[in-house]
């Protein structure tokens, strides 16, 4: 716990020595502790260089999160996502945190390489280059691999050196930081910080594994084979572990080079309208989604085919969540309110003793004005921003895969929109939701889904009793957004929490001992 106190201090003189602080001051007042704790960290560091003061306040504050390293940037992009703590201004300017550090010697890529896949493995990979790209977590580099008699020109992701072990110590440090908070600014308690450092632990801690971002890239690729013009990066099994992953190479344009595209004769209207459709597509009929589709991790190969990279972030949504989705846009494009309103009733995402009408009416006064504006600003991401806002007044709890959902969508249609500024929301995403929603009321599908259900339902008739149980705690979460109290994860929080209580406890009783020591002694 003194080693966590020590990094902490080391973290708060990171933020003394920035204007962080400063700027957050801008859209959120913080609580006096904190600028209290700062202040005294920045006092022997007034004359430290400052950040460019031409830059805008979002610039400031991406290139102070920046600086500083891994956990301060992984912190920005995770809080980005989460507007109802920090409000919706600070979050749209994290929104553009780039995640870019200096890269690691090619000598120490190849020690990772070595020690990760053995040295046959190794001594397998031809023409290793230099890093081509590098982040807070990981860099790549290109290389050829003899793939069962095949030459393949692949990409390989590297993890940083003691990157985990870095991130641990630092994100404890905060973790601990964020209970003294929760401790003695009662007010901050509804904010539940710890429980956001602990998630943000979880959550990167995933990312560095490098296996788990080959599995979802794997799924991802399984689930759109059969998807036209969309083509997910092979994953070489043999060639990856837990700190190094190879996937194919990727010879195209990124959609950020218009120009490129243009002279390729690629129809960049179509490829915008594809990249809203096929987003869509995942999350209503997959459940599973590419949630950091920004211009940088999107492609378009020699085929003209879309190829999306990096799959460390990945969404989901549950059966029930998918059809709300489908539901409620589909309603929008329709115009009925009432039945998105009833949706919201039968999916018990709002109380049951909400008046139909009065809920429709409300959706109604965020319907109406966006069909009055022009095709360019109609936003799928911003609309559910504002349905979220309005059904929160409607007692509705925060539903935090459908926000990772909507801040998405926003990216993914800002994206479309630079390659076809024209680009029509409605009219692209109207067949996407109206073919699924056709073939999920489908007779067949709904008989073929039934007997899947019943025949599960049967093998696992003695369990029953222990799966309601657990199917209402995994409600409760859902409701919720907290962490399933029958997890892993549960435990570990409690355990983290009853440490961080003793070392409180501890702390007060050894200052109140040197207190009286001093009164005795002088």
């Amino acid at each position: 716990m003194i080693k966590k106190l020590f990094t902490l201090f080391k973290l708060g003189r990171m933020v003394a020595k920035s204007d962080i602080l400063k700027i957050v001051s801008k859209f959120k007042k913080p609580p006096l502790i904190i600028k209290i704790f700062f202040k005294i960290l920045s006092i022997s560091f007034s004359d430290s260089k400052r950040i460019n003061t031409n830059d805008t306040e979002g610039e400031k504050l991406s290139k102070s999160l920046q600086a500083m390293g891994t956990t301060f940037i992984k912190l920005g992009q995770f809080l980005a996502t989460r507007p109802d703590i920090i409000g919706d201004e600070l979050s749209k300017q994290l929104e553009d945190l780039q995640d870019r550090l200096p890269p690691f010697p090619l000598s120490e890529a190849q020690m990772i390489i070595k020690k990760n896949l053995g040295e046959k493995t190794f001594n397998s990979i031809i023409d290793l280059s230099e890093p081509v790209a590098a982040a807070s977590i990981a860099q790549v580099h290109k290389a050829k691999i003899d793939d069962n008699g095949t030459i393949k020109d692949v990409a390989i992701k590297i993890l940083r050196p003691d990157i985990k072990k870095i991130f641990n110590e630092e994100i404890d440090a905060l973790m601990l930081f964020a209970f003294f908070i929760e401790s003695f600014v009662k007010k901050t308690q509804r904010l539940k910080l710890v429980e956001v450092v602990f998630l943000l632990k979880e959550i990167t801690n995933l990312e560095m594994d490098l296996r788990f971002e080959a599995a979802a890239a794997n799924e991802y690729a399984e689930n759109t084979k059969n998807d036209i013009g969309f083509k997910v990066p092979t994953i070489y099994w043999n060639f990856t572990s837990e700190g190094v992953m190879t996937l194919d190479w990727i010879e195209g344009i990124s959609i950020r080079e218009t120009e490129d595209l243009q002279k390729k004769n690629i129809d960049t209207k179509k490829i915008a309208s594809d990249i809203i459709q096929n987003f869509l597509r995942h999350a209503v009929r997959d459940g599973f989604f590419h949630a950091d589709m920004h211009q940088g991790n999107i492609f378009i190969n020699d085929n003209g085919d879309i190829v999306p990279i990096d799959f460390g972030i990945m969404g989901r949504l549950d059966s029930m969540s998918r059809r709300f989705l489908a539901e409620i846009l589909f309603g929008f494009i329709k115009r009925d309110y009432k039945k998105v309103a009833e949706v919201h009733l039968v999916a018990g995402l709002v109380p049951k003793n909400v008046p139909v009408d009065d809920l429709a009416q409300a959706l109604r006064s965020i319907g109406e004005p966006i069909f009055g504006q022009s095709v360019k600003d109609i936003s799928g991401g911003k609309l559910l921003k504002q349905l979220f806002d309005v059904t929160e007044k409607f007692n509705m709890q925060t539903q935090p895969q459908l926000l990772m959902l909507q801040k998405t969508m926003v990216v993914v249609e800002g994206v479309a929109r630079k390659l076809n500024p024209n680009t029509n929301i409605w009219e692209t995403s109207k067949p996407v939701l109206e073919n699924w929603l056709k073939e999920t009321k489908d007779p067949t599908n709904i008989i073929n889904e039934g007997l899947k259900n019943t025949t599960e339902v049967i093998k696992r008739l003695p369990e029953f009793p222990e799966i309601m149980d657990k199917a209402n705690q995994a409600l409760t979460f859902l409701a919720s957004g907290q962490i399933p109290q029958n997890s892993n994860s549960y435990t570990a929080l409690n355990q983290k929490k009853s440490e961080m209580t003793a070392f409180r406890n501890q702390s007060i009783i050894g200052i109140l001992l040197l207190v009286i020591f001093g009164l005795l002694v002088f």
